[in-house]
């Protein structure tokens, strides 16, 4: 029943003067009269007062409620007054009341009396909606504040029962689930560097899932491999499949069934709705036959986040050899004493000509992988034999000049790489042509479609490759000269500059287009080999290992700005930090993203900046703290980490005001 179908306009009164609570309900009880709802006004008017001898019905903050249940009332009524002065009611709080409604319930089985009271004491304990009543000035005013109050109340309400009815049959279908012994939900999370949104998505959606009564399991994609895998008989039995990644991933086993893919991110800020989308059965049909790892989504990805997620696709595979091959490199140099100031140096002796050799290895094969891994998350695995190809032709400079001179080696000019660039290029490439060729041959005869994967589509899209590439690996080496050159001529002051905005890079989204843009700027440039590439690379990581360590300090030396399970947390951001792993600040920036990426931001680019007006080098794309050893200056390199990292400590902690003892869990 609605307050408003009970409260008339002949009910309300305003302005009230009584010096008393009798005369308070003395005049509560003559609008009941007015309004026509009690037929005994004396025998009404004693069970109010025999009510209010039992014990107060003042509930405090100025309101108070009386009620009496009478045969006495002829029908459900009412009534309401504001009294400015106030009236002792015997608050419990002490404070006299000037808000006052009066209920009127007939002596029937049906206790309307109680359902009017709990509404209003909710609605009531919203101080706006009582401050709306007592400055009404008109009764028009006063049962309009009345009328949208509890429109709101009785949507918020419909809400909250819809979702414990949705929460009620999601447990009994995972009680029916269980009773097969198959999730109802599965789930892959990927990221390109596999380490950290990798594992919070699939954390957040098996905690949601579990929130919510879904019984959900979900296969990682990490830097380490895939774990937790699905399982055809778990796919078989379960409602749908969530894809939260960041790079390709093959979808040829869920054809057929309801799939949703999005970016990683939305794993972990919005499992409930991924979970939701295969629960209400929302989520489209997987249609993956041949193997294709393109997004299947309920809606049309953008040109951006597709190339993205090919880019991302090409990156993650690359980082290991990059990881792997530069830390081998720097060794082969520390260890390498006896060649410094040579031109052997690196591998003047045999163990650190081992470390060379197998570091450089590992470097060469990056700009393949790169391109390969590109051209396969377009293509599938047809992408992969002309991305690998157009990649190495890249790395390698070979262009259609060089072979008109491949019989005289004395015509033959020197071999120009076209570096990152040019494996970009091939890897789409590759994975374009690858693409179109295959939907050329959706024409052929079936009898030859056996052959089409193994034949077809690697003799002819390898030659397509190859003739691109030669044709403009000239373009591409003129292009990479030029920006080896330009990075070498850099001053101390540009270098500088181009530390702070990558550094600063780093922290814009952490982890996101920003972040990775500049981390695949600098492992793109380790390729040349540069002084100026490595201090490239050395801003870069110093500014993603910024924002964790900042939050950990915060967390640390300022305590009353954050909630006891923030502290918690901090502690953990001390390794992440120091292992160059910048998600650990997201739930942070998510929770008060207008502090905390300022903060970040400015502290990232004064490290960056730091680190390169220092000269430090890495040739290390990852590792942060663990990988010093290899580090240029490395000294100088942990000032600028600390000096980064404590001046976005006091700029966050001071944009933070400290929060209430309660809410700390600081006793004052």
């Amino acid at each position: 029943m609605k307050i408003t179908e009970l409260l008339k306009k002949d009910g309300v009164k305003l302005g009230v003067v009584a010096a008393t609570q009798e005369e308070a309900i003395d005049e509560l009880v003559d609008l009941q009269v007015a309004c026509g709802n009690v037929g005994d006004r004396a025998k009404y008017r004693q069970a109010v007062l025999d009510r209010e001898a039992q014990f107060s019905t003042a509930v405090g903050e100025g309101i108070a409620i009386p009620h009496a249940k009478t045969d006495a009332v002829k029908r459900a009524g009412l009534v309401a007054m504001t009294v400015p002065a106030g009236v002792d009611w015997k608050a419990p709080d002490g404070k006299p009341s000037d808000l006052i409604f009066l209920i009127a319930a007939p002596d029937t089985q049906a206790n309307v009396h109680l359902e009017v009271l709990a509404k209003l004491s909710a609605l009531l304990m919203h101080a706006d909606f009582a401050d709306a009543l007592r400055a009404a000035t008109t009764v028009d005013e006063f049962l309009a504040a009345i009328d949208s109050a509890e429109a709101a109340h009785d949507a918020e309400q419909a809400e909250k029962e819809a979702k414990a009815a949705a929460q009620k049959a999601a447990r009994e279908a995972s009680q029916a689930a269980a009773d097969t012994g198959f999730p109802q939900v599965l789930a892959i999370t990927a990221c390109p560097t596999g380490i950290a949104h990798t594992y919070m998505a699939a954390e957040n959606l098996e905690k949601v899932a579990g929130e919510m009564g879904v019984t959900i399991k979900v296969e990682t994609q990490g830097s380490v491999g895939t774990k937790n895998a699905l399982t055809p008989e778990e796919i078989e039995h379960c409602r749908g499949i969530i894809i939260a990644a960041d790079k390709g991933i093959e979808l040829s086993r869920f054809n057929g069934k309801p799939l949703y893919s999005t970016n990683v991110s939305a794993g972990i800020n919005d499992a409930e709705h991924l979970i939701n989308i295969i629960m209400n059965g929302e989520a489209p049909i997987c249609h993956a036959e041949g193997g294709s790892s393109a997004p299947v989504t309920g809606k049309t990805e953008g040109m951006g986040s597709t190339i993205y997620k090919h880019l991302m696709n090409g990156v993650s595979h690359m980082l290991p050899f990059v990881v792997g091959g530069g830390i081998l490199k720097a060794i082969a140099f520390l260890v390498d004493t006896q060649g410094m100031g040579t031109a052997a140096y690196g591998s003047s002796t045999p163990l650190a000509a081992f470390f060379n050799l197998v570091g450089g290895t590992a470097f060469d094969f990056m700009l393949p992988i790169l391109a390969a891994y590109i051209a396969m998350s377009i293509a599938d695995r047809p992408g992969l034999a002309p991305g690998f190809v157009g990649g190495w032709l890249a790395k390698q400079g070979f262009t259609l000049g060089y072979l008109a001179t491949a019989m005289d080696a004395e015509a033959q000019g020197a071999l120009i790489s076209g570096g990152f660039i040019a494996a970009l290029f091939a890897g789409f490439a590759a994975g374009y042509l690858t693409l179109g060729f295959e939907k050329l041959c959706d024409h052929l005869p079936e009898s030859l479609e056996g052959i089409k994967p193994v034949l077809l589509y690697p003799l002819v899209c390898v030659f397509m490759i190859g003739l691109v590439m030669l044709v403009l690996n000239p373009i591409f080496a003129a292009i990479n000269s030029w920006l080896i050159g330009a990075l070498n001529g850099l001053g101390t002051g540009n270098l500088v500059l181009l530390g702070a905005v990558v550094g600063g890079m780093m922290s814009v989204d952490m982890g996101g287009p920003f972040n990775k843009a500049a981390y695949v700027f600098g492992t793109g440039m380790l390729a040349s080999g540069t002084t100026s590439a490595q201090i490239v690379m050395a801003s870069v990581m110093v500014g993603g290992m910024v924002p964790p360590i900042a939050i950990a300090l915060s967390t640390t030396f300022f305590k009353n700005r954050w909630t006891a399970a923030d502290r918690k947390a901090g502690i953990v951001n001390y390794i992440m930090g120091l292992s160059f792993i910048t998600e650990g600040a997201i739930p942070y920036a998510a929770a008060d993203p207008g502090r905390v990426l300022p903060s970040c931001i400015v502290g990232s680019a004064i490290a960056g900046a730091l680190s390169a007006g220092f000269g430090c080098t890495s040739p290390a794309p990852h590792g942060g703290i663990w990988v010093t050893p290899v580090i240029g200056n490395p000294i100088m390199y942990l000032v600028a980490l600390v000096v980064g990292a404590a001046v976005a400590c006091l700029i966050l902690s001071f944009l933070k005001k400290p929060l209430p003892p309660e809410q700390s869990g600081l006793a004052k």
